[in-house]
Order: structure tokens, then C-alpha cells, then sequence
């Protein structure tokens, strides 16, 4: 926080000399290509044919590279001056994406893009603000060079992703993501909604009291998400089974158990119990059509079949809340 208030390190483009500009080019040269190894390593166990569209643009990344050593030699001699991007006010960032496992593909074909276009277009930037003619060569070659990588993507993408291959590959991805994400999640919504009916409701209509329906609601609904959370997590670390990160499939269940319980102990915090409860009511059947949509939309079940496992389960769990509530 007081590093806003405080004089900053970071050189401006503008007081960077050719050479300065030349060394910069060339550790931003090397920092993406290490990034699209890491890319490609990040996705040749699953996605091998993108992997191979990371691998030349590295290699791409590596001969411009050398090119720009070269060119150092020639002009300022073997040293090259330390400067990195992160040195540099304005100069474009790079996210530790690459680090994310297992990486989605979409993400990382469209990051990769974006990384093309931001280096050549800070390089015309730059270009059309200097004075220099040897430095508006530079930074305009600079430039060309970048954008040669956004067509040499292209390229390689025709070559190693056919359609059918990228068919396959978004499949994969597809069922990863309902692997990791929607299963867990869906049977955390499924558990929170409908097995925190019965206590709930009882609690309410045994008492009539919102307020204490509302803190057993809580205490139930944080207490189920912790519970599913921990048990998602523990009984299968995805290994052999593929269903990606304990953590995020822990987090995925526990979250949407404690959301599913929430959504029909909230409207007890009206002080009305009959307006509580009917307004808790519509939330239970939202909820339900809710788990019935996704049970159609992600999981192709029909729509007849989860309508009637899902409101049925409900409506019996529901009633026998309400039977235990008056009796």
C-alpha cells in the first residue's frame, strides 16, 4: 500500500537508450519463450497436438532471440545490460498463468495471442513516439517481429490442431471441467437444498420462532458444506480417476452444500413467520427446478427423469420436515 506514496525504481521507456531498448527486447524474447515451454508442458499430457503449436513458438521466440544477441554483439559488444520488463513503467505484464494446473486449453491459445499483441503494439508505440531513426528502426522491426509470431500461431495451428483433432481436444476439456467443477458442485447444491429441508422446517414449525430457525439453518447449511467440502476432497485425489484437484472439487462441493442450505434459511431473518415461511418455500422450489436444469444442462439427463428425482426427493424431505415440525 505505501508503495504508491513512495518514488518508484521503474525506469520510463523514454529514458531508456538503444541499447537499454535492445536488452529489454531480448529478456522479453526469453521470458516468452520459457513461458510457451511451460504452456507446452502444461498441455502435452492431455492436449500433445496444441502442445506441439507451444513448442514452435518457443523455438520462434528462441531464434529471435539469437538474432537480437547478435545484433548486440554488433552494435554495444558482448555485455548486455540487465533490464527486464519489470523494470520498465508501462511495459506489459505477464500473469504466472503458465503455473495453473492443469491448464485450460481455450485460455491458454487466447493468452498466448494476447501476448503476441501486446509485445507488438508496445513496440509501435513506442516506435511512433521516439525521434531516433535508428531507434524507430528498431522498435518497427521489433514490432514486425512480433507479429510474424501471431501469424507463425496461426500457422501452426493449421498444421498440428485439425478440426477433428480440436474437436477432441475441447471434448476433453469439456469433460474435465464437468469432472472438476459440475458433478461436485451439483451434488453439493443437491445435498445442501434438499437434506437441509427436513431440519429447517422442523425447527420452524416446532417453534415459530424465525430467528432461531434461521441460526439452526446456518449452523446446518455450514456445517453440511464443511462436511462435503472435506469428504470431496479426501476420498479421491484425482489421480486415476481424472476428476482433476481435490482442492477445487472440495471447494466446489463445499461451497454450493452451504449456498443450497442458505437459500431457504435466509428468509427466515424475516421477523413474519407465515411470510418467512411462504417466501422459504418458493426458494426451496427454485432451488430444485434449479438442480433440475443443470442436472439437463451439463449432465444430459432427460428432463422428465430429473423432474421427478429431484421434486420428489424434495417434496417427500420437505413434508417430513413439516410433519416432524407439528407433530
Amino acid at each position: 500500500m505505501l508503495t504508491r506514496f513512495l518514488p518508484s525504481s521503474r525506469r520510463s521507456f523514454n529514458t531508456l537508450n538503444e541499447q537499454e531498448v535492445l536488452a529489454l527486447a531480448i529478456s522479453s524474447e526469453e521470458d516468452d519463450m520459457r513461458i510457451y515451454r511451460s504452456y507446452a508442458d502444461g498441455l502435452r499430457e492431455s492436449y500433445p497436438d496444441s502442445a506441439a503449436i507451444f513448442d514452435g513458438m518457443a523455438d520462434e521466440e528462441s531464434r529471435h532471440r539469437a538474432g537480437l544477441i547478435e545484433l548486440h554483439k554488433r552494435r554495444f559488444g558482448d555485455v548486455i545490460p540487465l533490464i527486464r520488463r519489470e523494470h520498465v513503467k508501462g511495459y506489459y505484464e505477464r500473469k504466472p498463468d503458465w503455473l495453473v494446473r492443469p491448464l485450460p486449453l481455450d485460455k491458454t491459445r487466447a493468452m498466448a495471442e494476447q501476448m503476441e499483441d501486446q509485445s507488438a503494439r508496445f513496440y509501435r508505440v513506442a516506435a511512433s513516439q521516439t525521434q531516433d531513426a535508428d531507434t524507430r528502426r528498431l522498435l518497427g522491426d521489433l514490432a514486425n517481429a512480433e507479429s510474424r509470431h501471431m501469424d507463425l500461431a496461426i500457422n501452426l495451428g493449421r498444421k498440428n490442431v485439425p478440426e477433428d483433432v480440436r474437436q477432441t481436444e475441447e471434448e476433453t476439456e469439456k469433460r474435465q471441467f464437468l469432472l472438476t467443477y459440475v458433478q461436485p458442485g451439483l451434488a453439493g447444491l443437491m445435498d445442501g437444498s434438499i437434506s437441509t429441508l427436513a431440519p429447517i422446517f422442523a425447527a420452524a414449525f416446532a417453534t415459530g420462532n424465525t430467528w432461531n430457525t434461521f441460526l439452526i439453518g446456518l449452523s446446518a447449511s455450514i456445517g453440511a458444506g464443511i462436511s462435503m467440502g472435506f469428504t470431496e476432497a479426501a476420498h479421491d485425489d484425482g489421480v486415476l480417476t481424472g476428476r482433476g484437484s481435490p482442492l477445487k472439487r472440495g471447494l466446489a462441493s463445499g461451497i454450493m452444500t452451504t449456498v443450497g442450505g442458505l437459500g431457504h434459511a435466509l428468509p427466515y431473518l424475516i421477523p413474519d413467520f407465515k411470510t418467512a415461511t411462504t417466501v422459504a418455500i418458493g426458494v426451496v422450489f427454485v432451488e430444485l427446478w434449479a438442480i433440475t436444469w443443470i442436472q439437463h444442462k451439463f449432465m444430459e439427463t432427460p428432463w422428465g427423469r430429473a423432474m421427478f428425482q429431484v421434486i420428489l426427493g424434495g417434496s417427500l424431505v420437505l413434508a417430513a420436515g413439516i410433519l416432524i415440525g407439528v407433530a
